[in-house]
């Protein structure tokens, strides 16, 4: 077949919520990305039944002309999801495609639309209600925790402070607490916009103060409660990603934040840089195997954020228990010089616009929602990479 521009043919398209929809049911996938390479290295669609291709738009663009737009596919399988910023070069591909007899579909948004997808799902829980949320762009994780008429959220993100307030409406409470494990450095905090909303009291690991935080909050130490309802939210201090990082257990849950996830650990640099890296992943260390490994083995693990490879439950929950954890995480059953090298030798790059993002996390900038929305578009990137079997 011979390239044909003037056919007429026009792409399909994809909601960024359908495409959640098939990666969820591990339906394959081919991801035909037109953004600069150095976009796609930085951050693209992925996962296990993900086949991505980066190909840029401005070769489509001479392929219009010169032809040559099938050899430019040729060992994709259709149909192809034509991706790029925010939608618009990927329909001029995906038509492209279209008009020359191949089965395409361009993804609505593109990756400012992919990032708007949020999902959330109920953990059980005895004595409360249990609501782990997942941003599959990123992997961010927020849990809300609902016991009688109030409720508490635990590291929400900016951009869904309104999702928070209505599902604790739905379930006929009001957010009384909004509560970071600590300050992240991957994604815009809501805990302020929360509070804004709801006159919840903002609550942060007491070590913020000393990373210069210039706002008011509640500031938690090891030991600590928070009373949400009937039920407890106790303090667990985690350092080694930060140090101020800090988990919270609710019951048999334990809200581990950013320490352990269900794949990897966390990387320890980016509150210390380069020169301190080493010692805070000997305190990371120390906090996995003297603090965290201490709670019984069926202890629940909720992480504060998960990989693009990491699998869900059959009910789509990602939570683990410590006994799981151990037996899978053969990074745990390393010594602690071999656990640093191992941590160091494994951290991916720095999530994009950190520095900015930590300064506004700690009130020290002023950033509008638009310019938040784009600061944390990409992976959060705040797991040592390769730490698992």
């Amino acid at each position: 077949m011979t390239d044909d521009p003037d056919t007429g043919r026009e792409a399909g398209s994809l909601s960024a919520d359908a495409l959640r929809d098939r990666l969820r049911r591990g339906d394959a996938v081919t991801v035909l990305d037109v953004r600069d390479r150095d976009e796609f290295e930085a951050w693209h669609i992925d996962g296990e039944s993900v086949h991505a291709t980066q190909i840029p738009h401005n070769k489509f663009l001479v392929a219009r002309v010169r032809g040559g737009v099938e050899e430019l596919v040729a060992d994709l399988a259709e149909p192809v999801l034509v991706v790029c910023g925010e939608g618009k070069a990927s329909a001029d591909v995906a038509d492209l495609l279209a008009d020359n007899g191949i089965e395409a579909l361009n993804l609505d948004g593109g990756m400012e639309g992919w990032a708007r997808v949020y999902e959330s799902v109920e953990i059980p829980h005895d004595e409360a209600t249990v609501r782990q949320y997942l941003r599959p762009s990123s992997g961010c994780v927020a849990i809300l925790v609902v016991a009688g008429d109030e409720a508490v959220v635990v590291d929400p993100l900016r951009a869904f402070t309104d999702r928070y307030v209505a599902d604790a409406a739905e379930l006929g409470a009001e957010i009384t607490y909004a509560v970071d494990t600590h300050v992240h450095a991957d994604h815009v905090s809501g805990v302020r916009d929360v509070a804004r909303e709801t006159g919840a009291e903002i609550v942060l690991p007491r070590g913020a103060e000393n990373r210069g935080l210039a706002f008011d909050a509640t500031l938690v130490g090891d030991g600590d409660t928070l009373g949400v309802g009937e039920v407890e939210l106790t303090a667990v201090s985690l350092p080694g990603h930060t140090t101020e990082m800090t988990g919270f257990r609710v019951g048999d849950l334990l809200l581990a934040g950013d320490s352990v996830f269900l794949d990897s650990v966390a990387r320890p640099d980016l509150e210390v840089g380069d020169d301190g890296a080493s010692e805070m992943a000997r305190t990371l260390y120390g906090t996995l195997h003297e603090r965290l490994f201490a709670f019984p083995a069926e202890t629940r693990v909720v992480p504060g954020h998960v990989g693009d490879r990491t699998k869900p439950d059959d009910a789509g929950r990602y939570v683990a228990t410590l006994g799981d954890l151990r037996d899978r995480l053969d990074v745990l059953t390393l010594d602690e010089d071999a656990f640093v090298e191992r941590i160091l030798e494994n951290m991916p790059p720095q999530p994009a616009n950190y520095e900015t993002i930590i300064e506004t996390n700690l009130g020290r900038r002023e950033t509008d929602d638009a310019e938040a929305f784009e600061l944390e578009l990409g992976p959060n990137n705040c797991a040592a990479t390769g730490t698992a079997d």
